[in-house]
């Protein structure tokens, strides 16, 4: 390891996990020390991508001197993540060199900003946001923790997205939209219209989620 590089562990030992693993080989000032899995403690036994697996209990001393982020898209990584905040260990922020993020926003610890991603003016971005590829996020728009905006997702300016909602690929939120906390809006949907907590959309313009495939998506 280079004197000037930080060690991170990627939270996860999944596929997005080896995907966050080829995007860091673009990022000098960190270097992959392993990963953490929280679940099946057998796959401590094995390696991913060359580098170890770390069992969840056993990363306590690792704290003072490691970075973290997680490597899961899903809403459900806030509990990961959480049993990680209990070790003391800090959270990383990564923003691609080929993304760009304004100077006017901000994006809280944890966050991913990923390659074509770009990020207007005055926007804040929570903690533990992934942001995906070529995702277009506009102006004085806020973004709340734990929200995943899957490749290509547009967000248009002034909007709002609550809490572990997800964003599917190639959707569309136009301006001046609130989209409200645990919602998920399907891939190519377009939002025209204020969604309240726990929606889940399709189609354009977006509507409610037919019952059966709102449960198989939940």
């Amino acid at each position: 390891m280079m004197a000037d590089t930080r060690p991170l562990l990627v939270l996860g030992t999944r596929l997005l996990a080896e995907e966050l693993s080829d995007l860091m080989a673009d990022l000098p000032q960190w270097e992959l020390a392993g990963y953490v899995e929280n679940l099946e403690r057998e796959r401590c036994q094995n390696t991913l991508c060359g580098r170890p697996i770390f069992w969840i209990e056993e990363i306590g001393p690792l704290s003072a001197t490691h970075h973290a982020i997680c490597g899961i898209s899903t809403p459900l990584r806030w509990q990961f993540v959480e049993q990680v905040q209990k070790c003391g260990m800090p959270f990383a922020t990564l923003v691609h060199p080929l993304a760009r993020l304004s100077p006017s926003s901000s994006l809280g610890p944890g966050s991913l900003l990923s390659p074509g991603a770009i990020v207007a003016s005055n926007t804040r971005i929570g903690s533990h946001v992934f942001i995906n590829r070529g995702v277009l996020i506009g102006h004085h728009t806020v973004i709340e923790d734990y929200v995943s905006l899957q490749p290509g997702a547009n967000i248009a300016g002034v909007c709002s997205i609550g809490e572990r909602t997800v964003i599917g690929m190639g959707a569309i939120v136009i301006d001046h939209v609130s989209i409200g906390r645990n919602c998920f809006v399907a891939a190519g949907a377009v939002v025209t219209k204020d969604l309240p907590d726990n929606s889940r959309v399709v189609g354009v313009p977006a509507r409610p989620m037919p019952t059966a495939l709102s449960g198989a998506t939940g």
